[in-house]
């Protein structure tokens, strides 16, 4: 019997129904810690029915299609169904927190969108909130993290959930598919959080908390199960566990397998690896020297809390051991919201402008100011290495490049003017706000939380949501959307 096809948004709505079965798992998996905590089995009731409703949807989608041949997508509809697949999992996994009752719509997508997009600003007293729901938010960010295209398409064929990942906003491709990419990516990632965790136990945490940490460090998303964050611990080991949980969460998921196959000066040479040892080795030199007399001369303080910080910043993750960021240096204050904006590295779980892009761009001044006073006769190739092989860059790749960090000054410069207004805090705290929720990094001074006007947590969450995504995406979807529209209303009839 020939089958039918399925194409374009028919197709796209069969895809989201899968993968609402996949978001009601995801919504299914904390219930695992009643097993542990048998206090909280009342708990059920705000995941239980929200999950189920996503399953089913999503199995009367696949029964309703089941006679269908699934044809490509087509040109750019892959990020329509990135971008629609996104908001699903941020509005479906925000139902929990508005069955309890404790939360508004602005509140709860705020907080799911700080989980996915691996955030970590927060609107939950975690002091008062249970081990069911701080476990749902670190899986959020486990997800998050991994790329929620990489979790969720593995049912997808390889050629097709490659092009998703890569419109999601990875850069990286570690194996011809993505099932094996997903693999690699999921086994280096989960024995990172697993050795985290280990390490975290052996130091005195908690092993619930050991796991809920170990997973924010790696996916650099900074929820935490305390109030002080990582400062509640008091404990240098803890903090030193927690900077190279960081590191490996803001290091591109291809250069730990160049690492784990041995191949450390492929490692060494790409662009990232050098842009992001170098930045920080300069940026905590100077945050050590810029504290010293804030912390009364005390140079071991200063290159402590100046490390821990500024890595924190820089790879997105938002762990703090400072009570508060008020009062701070001036000059330690710039180079944290420096650091917010410039991110780690591509392919990994961080956001912000991205090593690569930095890398690229200090290379491109400085092949743009070698060029002009070289002899105007000598045409010159302009090489980086990336991944372990020399790539060539043209002038497309460099004027791609200085154009997202142009789309990226400008967001941040328009959602810092948003934050000043509404909420009449300085431009300086406004743009430290905005600087770490665009670049999904989680640290604050105080702007966004349960009480903040709504107005600067649908900000926030939109922010969130284009900084994961990296902008490009977002706008190749929404215009997709409108040409379509108008080529349909073109063909109705005119009365």
């Amino acid at each position: 019997m020939h089958m039918k096809s399925l194409k374009g948004y028919p197709l796209i709505l069969s895809y989201l129904g899968l993968f609402s079965i996949l978001i009601g798992i995801i919504m299914i998996i904390p219930l695992s810690v009643v097993i542990f905590y048998h206090e909280e089995i009342n708990q059920i009731k705000y995941f239980l029915p929200p999950a189920l409703i996503l399953i089913l949807f999503g199995l009367l989608s696949k029964f309703l299609f089941r006679n269908y041949e699934k044809e490509r997508l087509e040109r750019h509809q892959d990020a329509v169904l990135v971008v629609l697949l996104w908001m699903l999992a941020i509005f479906a996994s925000a139902v929990p927190f508005l069955l309890t009752g404790q939360y508004n719509l602005s509140q709860a997508v705020f907080e799911t969108s700080s989980g996915y997009s691996t955030t970590g600003l927060t609107v939950v007293d975690v002091s008062q909130a249970s081990k069911v729901f701080l476990f749902y938010r670190s899986v959020l960010q486990f997800v998050g993290g991994a790329g929620l295209v990489l979790v969720l398409t593995a049912t997808i064929s390889d050629k097709f959930g490659m092009r998703m990942y890569n419109a999601e906003g990875h850069g990286d491709k570690l194996m011809p598919n993505l099932i094996r990419s997903g693999r690699y990516i999921l086994m280096i990632y989960l024995g990172i959080v697993t050795v985290g965790a280990i390490l975290y136990i052996s130091f005195g945490m908690h092993p619930f908390d050991a796991i809920n940490h170990s997973i924010c460090a790696v996916a650099t998303g900074g929820f935490s199960t305390k109030p002080e964050s990582i400062g509640y611990y008091q404990s240098v080991p803890i903090e030193i566990i927690t900077i190279g949980l960081m590191f490996a969460g803001g290091t591109n998921f291809f250069v730990h397998l160049l690492v784990m196959t041995g191949k450390w000066k492929s490692a060494l040479k790409h662009i990232e690896t050098k842009s992001f040892y170098i930045i920080t080795a300069i940026a905590v030199t100077i945050s050590t020297l810029s504290l010293i007399s804030y912390f009364n001369g005390s140079f071991f303080t200063a290159l402590h809390m100046g490390a821990f910080h500024f890595i924190s910043a820089m790879t997105g993750t938002g762990y703090q051991i400072m009570p508060s960021f008020t009062g701070l240096p001036a000059f330690f204050f710039g180079l944290l919201i420096v650091g917010m904006i410039l991110g780690a590295g591509v392919g990994s779980t961080c956001g912000g402008i991205k090593q690569y892009r930095v890398g690229l761009g200090i290379k491109s001044l400085y092949w743009s100011f070698s060029d002009k006073i070289s002899h105007k006769n000598v045409i010159k190739k302009h090489f980086i290495n990336k991944l372990g092989h020399k790539m060539i860059v043209d002038n497309e790749d460099i004027s791609e490049n200085y154009s997202f960090i142009l789309l990226y000054l400008v967001f941040l410069m328009v959602g810092t003017m948003i934050f000043s207004l509404v909420s009449q805090a300085s431009m300086q705290h406004a743009l430290f706000e905005f600087a770490s929720v665009l670049g999904t990094v989680g640290l604050s001074v105080g702007i966004t939380g349960y009480d903040a006007h709504p107005i600067i947590l649908w900000t926030s969450s939109a922010g969130m949501f284009l900084g994961r995504l990296e902008f490009y995406v977002f706008f190749i979807a929404i215009a997709k959307l409108f040409l379509d529209t108008k080529r349909k209303f073109k063909h109705y009839p005119k009365h």
